[in-house]
């Protein structure tokens, strides 16, 4: 097999490793808009060509073509590779918003070649410098796909997922759109504005981010997110965002005019049904909402990967509360989450693995 990159950030490199990893007789070859990125991925072997431009007559060579540039950048090449690439070649992308670049291969008759692609994972972190060949391990792979895309092109990118040991799901585009509107794109907004609020009305000795810690730590997490790329998601995904705001909103005023008169049965109502729903996540915990002591380790999805992190713990008398796979690691760091019953144990857990060498992050 031969892939094309167009773009060698975090989730291309990471591509490229992965690929290189389970197929190292494949060639890879990218552009980049940072020559030096294409310089230190051929010199590590990630790639074996560097192409000039997106209009480099060798990416006819390729079986499948990646688009891991900015939403926005992949969209306006588009022109430059539609003279370029073979019939028999597969274009796809990985950006979180799917209907855009749906459209836009349309209106060039690029359909039939084009495959939506969407891979769970990511990090805080940015650049080839950061890239794994295990990014995409137990993380959903979104495969977006409309009447006009062949059946058997899907099924060569699902397979390839598979290869790459990520979870793969089929959707439409504007379905994809709408559900990361509500799972992802509109709580970033709210995290953002919540610490917008509380910064507009801390006092000047900053009481407020003093004492913030726990609940809202935990729900403002997301607000540390790029400014840049999360600019660029609302902008493009606006009018789903928009939909889920509105109802967000409703229910915002709904539960303020209920509070402000004193209805405490609509307020218990409220708080049991989020709890009954958010529990029967597969990542909730039952009970209230409390402090969790959870650290996520990067390990690589291989048989008793799991069992020697416990072990190491074990051995050393350090009582685990819970241990799960992280199926979407675009802002959970690392492939185990591990939560434990109190600070000290975690704090021990995070000196004794980081001294075993791994990854090692604290839920902070």
């Amino acid at each position: 097999m031969t892939y094309g990159f167009i773009g060698l950030g975090l989730i291309g490199g990471s591509l490229a490793k992965n690929l290189k990893k389970v197929d190292p007789g494949c060639k890879i070859m990218a552009v980049s808009h940072s020559k030096e990125t294409c310089r230190r991925a051929l010199e590590e072997k990630i790639i074996d060509v560097i192409c000039e431009n997106t209009r480099d007559p060798r990416f006819s060579e390729c079986d499948i073509l990646f688009l891991c540039a900015p939403a926005e950048k992949n969209i306006s090449i588009l022109p430059d590779l539609s003279d370029v690439i073979g019939e028999g070649c597969i274009l796809t992308d990985v950006g979180s918003v799917k209907a855009p670049i749906h459209e836009a291969v349309k209106k060039l008759g690029l359909s039939s070649r084009f495959v939506g692609g969407h891979p769970m994972a990511g990090s805080e972190k940015s650049g080839l410098e950061n890239a794994t060949d295990h990014l995409f391990e137990n993380a959903y792979y979104i495969i977006t796909a409309t009447e006009d895309t062949p059946p058997e092109s899907v099924e060569v990118l699902r397979c390839l997922t598979l290869s790459l040991k990520a979870i793969p799901l089929i959707l439409d585009p504007g379905e994809h759109d709408f559900i990361t509107a509500a799972i992802s794109h509109l709580p970033h907004v709210i995290a953002a504005s919540l610490v917008n609020t509380v910064h507009d009305l801390d006092g000047k000795q900053e009481h407020m981010k003093t004492i913030a810690a726990g609940g809202f730590r935990d729900i403002t997490r997301i607000a540390s997110s790029s400014p840049s790329m999360w600019e660029s998601i609302c902008v493009e995904n606006s009018s789903n965002i928009s939909r889920v705001m509105d109802a967000f909103l409703d229910r915002m005023i709904e539960a303020r005019d209920h509070m402000c008169s004193s209805d405490g049965g609509y307020i218990h109502r409220m708080f049991e049904k989020s709890r009954d729903y958010r529990d029967s996540f597969s990542f909730a915990s039952p009970g209230p909402v409390k402090n969790t002591f959870l650290i996520y380790c990067d390990v690589i999805d291989e048989s008793g990967a799991i069992a020697t992190v416990a072990t190491i713990l074990a051995v050393h008398s350090i009582s685990l509360k819970n241990i799960r796979i992280v199926h979407n690691r675009v802002y959970e760091k690392g492939a185990l989450a591990i939560e434990f019953y109190d600070r000290k144990s975690m704090k021990e857990a995070v000196t004794l693995l980081r001294h075993h060498r791994y990854s090692v992050w604290e839920n902070e």
